[in-house]
């Protein structure tokens, strides 16, 4: 059976600067375009046969730069594969937020409520919402006619990669993913696994 494959977008400056980027839209530096450019060797020696791609601006980039499908019924702008929506928490560091709160962590505490365009998400919305993308992703893997790629940011694919072996959302604070990395889910004897985790290119 074809895989799923995740890749999470390039570099941003606010990855940079280990700022929670949610809904904010922010560009790839001229170094995460690169790292984008850089899975293009490795995505055409694949056989697609459908791009997810959220629609914020960092994750269309990679996935054009990549050689992904952008266009076409080979590919879908996928709303729920956006990043987790971090509320009060959008646009800052870690440090920052434990400089109030020492103990926080974002897989067991959640954010609290934002205003506007951030009004924040919990853990089981996101997982509900990620849910919703591995119904799509197995319909198309179940018709054998290649890989699925999902082309998005590093919590929300780290709960879909979560999810995709049946474990709580938490289960994803243990997989680290870096910027432009990619991972192979499938299947063995019909069980759910991880293939490959956290590569880059030429790894």
């Amino acid at each position: 059976m074809p895989d799923l494959i995740l890749i999470r977008h390039g570099e941003t400056e606010w990855t940079l600067s280990g700022r929670h980027t949610g809904r904010t839209d922010i560009a790839l530096t001229p170094r995460g375009e690169e790292q984008a450019r850089s899975l293009a060797p490795w995505i055409s020696r694949r056989t697609i046969a459908h791009a997810f791609v959220s629609p914020l601006g960092r994750a269309r980039k990679t996935a054009e730069l990549a050689g992904l499908p952008t266009t076409g019924s080979a590919f879908a702008l996928e709303p729920d594969l956006q990043e987790w929506d971090y509320g009060a928490y959008e646009g800052r560091t870690r440090q920052q937020i434990h400089e109030e709160r020492p103990t926080w962590d974002l897989w067991h505490d959640g954010v609290p409520p934002g205003t506007g365009a951030h009004p924040g998400e919990a853990i089981a919305q996101v997982a509900a919402r990620l849910d919703g993308v591995l119904v799509k992703v197995r319909a198309i893997l179940a018709e054998n006619r290649g890989d699925v790629v999902a082309v998005a940011h590093g919590h929300s694919l780290r709960t879909l990669a979560a999810r995709w072996l049946e474990q709580p959302p938490q289960f994803g604070a243990r997989l680290r993913l870096e910027p432009a990395h990619f991972c192979i889910l499938g299947f063995e004897h019909a069980l759910p696994v991880i293939r490959h985790w956290n590569f880059g290119p030429g790894e």
